[in-house]
């Protein structure tokens, strides 16, 4: 599984291929992810943005920016951790995705960001 620590946060994803919805067109790949946030720092940490990156196997890019996390911004003690699912589609079997998370330590308002490391989202009959 993909994972990266930046400033203590230790980000883990893993992926799965959901399918394909072929009642459009171009066909659209459905893929769901989850992402496990580990806090290991000394602070309390609240998640604020996400920023990410979405690169299909054509190489069409696209970038989602928002404010937290599926409708939320977890506040994290140390040592806790949050977990979440969400998805991503494409119009093609193949692609990836990587971006950053925008944290506030609770503790002085200090703003910094954490690296979501990058995963590949590949329809399983690739492998074949």
């Amino acid at each position: 599984m993909p994972t990266a620590i930046t400033h203590d946060i230790k980000i883990t994803v893993s992926k799965a291929f959901q399918g394909v919805s072929m009642q459009t067109w171009p066909d659209i790949f459905q893929f769901a992810y989850q992402i496990t946030i580990e806090n290991f720092s000394d602070y309390q940490v609240q998640l604020l943005q996400r920023h990410w990156y979405i690169i299909d196997g054509q190489g069409q890019k696209r970038e989602v920016e928002g404010e937290g996390v599926v409708g939320k911004q977890p506040s994290l003690m140390p040592g806790e951790s949050h977990q979440y699912i969400s998805g991503c589609h494409l119009t093609v079997d193949i692609g990836k995705m990587h971006g950053t998370y925008t944290f506030e330590r609770k503790s002085d308002g200090k703003l910094f960001e954490v690296e979501i490391p990058e995963f590949e989202l590949i329809a399983p009959y690739r492998f074949n």
